[in-house]
């Protein structure tokens, strides 16, 4: 039971069960899931505005708005991270190539789905989903890439790093361009309170990362939700504040977790309880009705499985073109079929679907186009084919060479 529970883990599993099952109810009794996502779990004014009499904290709400902000948070510990001595965003020769193919990997998206909504002449009511195709999900990618090239592939850290660091240019568009109303600046006042508090925390040498979570965190929600920016990215100016080593082995190398600094323990504890909120979210968020395909169903998904991998592709052609090369042992072949796989979108691509219109049809055909990026991973698969992609061992293995 417990290998069975680990898997399940690793692998993201819960999410896409949680999804899977989201849509079956859906389509069963779509009244009966709308009501189970607007459950009333209480009044609390605390969420409510300044000056409001406070709002119910719906189970929706609870887990899109609150503990979203854990999985974020990890994302964010991951970019932090990245920076560090050793990191590869610490090192801006080596991380140049994936950086400038990341800029590809979200204009080009933006571009198709754009131009997709000016062609049909939907353009007043489908332009504030450009960013819905952007996303690529780290953790479904990472793992297509990994059965097409093999975990000792160069094309694998490639496309972490280009992942990362397209998650946190999409923390920065959900902050900028998806406000939830009016934006109320003198609330960030609290997050800046929370940060100055958590390096007090970390100036008298406190280790247990619950009071930064908490105190800090904390603040730095309510100022995040009162600001009328997204409240599930309010935990990402207390990350750096926290204690943490001064150097980084890579993206996710779980070995980091044997490390004992407190942002590490923050990752450690939280790690497995983030896959099964991501489960609740695929449960929250993935359930839409078949009959609600429409225009912005094709343009997120001809965004994510076009434009992705081509403005992957040209941006990391141009990059070589600007010499900064691809990593050795990798071609421009592996170049495009990284592409595909990152134009697997889901979570993330769900969540800005979710901020990105108000509920109703037009964000269920968006969520339909962000679930069918699965395709993606066929689309990866006939390209390695087609490219002639050779499959490469981690070390300590023996190669494992194929066509």
């Amino acid at each position: 039971m417990k290998k069975t529970i680990d898997f399940l883990l690793e692998n993201s599993l819960f999410l896409i069960f949680g999804a899977i099952a989201a849509l079956i109810w859906a389509n069963i009794n779509l009244e009966s899931y709308e009501h189970f996502l607007h459950l009333n779990l209480l009044d609390n004014h605390w969420v409510g505005q300044p000056g409001e009499h406070g709002r119910h904290i719906s189970l929706h709400f609870l887990v899109n708005d609150i503990l979203m902000a854990l999985f974020f948070g990890i994302a964010g510990k991951e970019v932090w991270e990245a920076t560090l001595p050793g990191g590869p965003l610490n090192n801006p020769k080596q991380a140049a190539a994936p950086l400038i193919a990341t800029l590809g990997g979200m204009a080009g998206p933006a571009l198709v789905y754009t131009l997709g909504a000016l062609a049909i002449g939907q353009m007043s009511t489908l332009s504030n989903g450009w960013a819905v195709p952007t996303a690529t999900d780290i953790a479904f990618s990472y793992l297509v890439a990994r059965m097409i090239f093999g975990a000792g592939h160069p094309a694998i850290p490639f496309l972490l790093l280009l992942a990362i660091a397209d998650d946190a240019l999409g923390l920065i568009i959900i902050a900028v361009f998806y406000p939830q109303g009016p934006v109320e600046l003198q609330w960030m006042l609290l997050p800046l309170l929370g940060m100055a508090i958590s390096y007090g925390f970390k100036r008298i040498k406190l280790h247990s990362f619950w009071p930064y979570l908490i105190i800090g965190g904390g603040l730095s929600w309510i100022g995040f939700h009162w600001a009328n920016l997204h409240p599930a990215l309010g935990l990402l100016p207390i990350i750096p504040m926290m204690p943490h080593a001064h150097t980084d082995p890579g993206l996710f190398d779980w070995h980091k977790l044997e490390r004992h600094d407190t942002l590490s323990d923050f990752e450690h504890w939280w790690k497995n309880p983030v896959e099964i909120i991501l489960g609740l979210f695929g449960l929250l968020n993935a359930g839409v009705a078949v009959s609600a395909v429409g225009a912005a169903t094709w343009l997120v998904l001809s965004a994510l499985l076009l434009g992705k991998p081509m403005g992957i592709f040209i941006m990391g052609w141009l990059a070589g073109k600007l010499g900064f090369a691809l990593p050795e042992g990798m071609t421009k072949g592996d170049l495009l079929v990284l592409g595909c796989a990152a134009g697997i979108g889901f979570t993330v691509a769900i969540f800005v679907a979710s901020v990105a219109f108000p509920t109703g049809a037009i964000q269920d055909a968006a969520k339909i186009g962000a679930l069918g990026s699965f395709a993606a991973a066929i689309l990866t698969y006939i390209a390695a084919k087609l490219t002639g992609v050779v499959k490469v061992a981690a070390k300590g293995d023996e190669a494992e060479a194929g066509h």
